[in-house]
């Protein structure tokens, strides 16, 4: 007999600026039609000037967090540089592809900032690796992506992103129910990455 899987809801979106990148993502954590937590991270830094947001099974997306973060640490310690947005991509990526028979259920979007200026790259659970300049991820994708087609632009700054990110997001969680309580930022620029949590009052809070 199959069991079947509950995938958490999120609002994950990255955006590339002239700048700098900026993500973000909810705090909700569901299973089924239940709020489990309040207080969930989907959004990490990976290193200094790479950062991923994700969706999917909490567990699936930590346990991925953590072996990233130690490929790029022992990627400096043997090279003596900081590991690129597309070299972490491209791991990642081929990581996902050789679980394809035993997948971890999330979908992620890694941007970061490298030495020739801002990188996005949107992957599925099976590591397809696409390059974007936008993207977004969990059951908030379709009220957010219209949001960032009407109002994306490729010049804008981080400070002008950073606002398209927070729209996008509180659009979801005003009409999705699987997203809510809160929006963490994550904002990479070329001096290095800022992080910021957003409070969101809601009804029943």
């Amino acid at each position: 007999m199959s069991q079947e899987i509950m995938v958490p809801g999120a609002v994950g979106v990255a955006i590339k600026c002239k700048d700098g990148v900026v993500l973000g993502n909810d705090r909700r954590a569901t299973w089924g039609y239940t709020v489990t937590n309040k207080s969930t991270q989907k959004v990490f830094k990976i290193t200094d000037y790479i950062g991923l947001t994700c969706y999917g099974l909490i567990g699936d997306f930590q346990i991925l967090v953590r072996i990233l973060r130690a490929q790029a640490n022992l990627y400096e310690l043997e090279t003596g540089e900081r590991i690129s947005t597309r070299s972490m991509g491209k791991l990642v990526s081929n990581y996902l592809y050789s679980r394809k028979m035993a997948p971890l259920y999330t979908n992620l979007i890694i941007a970061g900032m490298d030495a020739d200026g801002p990188k996005l790259y949107t992957l599925d659970a099976l590591g397809s690796l696409m390059e974007d300049d936008y993207g977004t991820a969990g059951t908030g994708m379709l009220l957010s992506i219209g949001i960032l087609e009407a109002d994306y632009k490729k010049d804008m700054t981080v400070t002008a992103g950073e606002k398209l990110v927070e729209k996008a997001i509180r659009n979801s969680i005003a009409r999705d129910a699987m997203t809510g309580n809160g929006i963490d930022i994550l904002i990479i620029k070329a001096d290095g990455s800022k992080e910021k949590y957003l409070e969101i009052k809601e009804l029943g809070e």
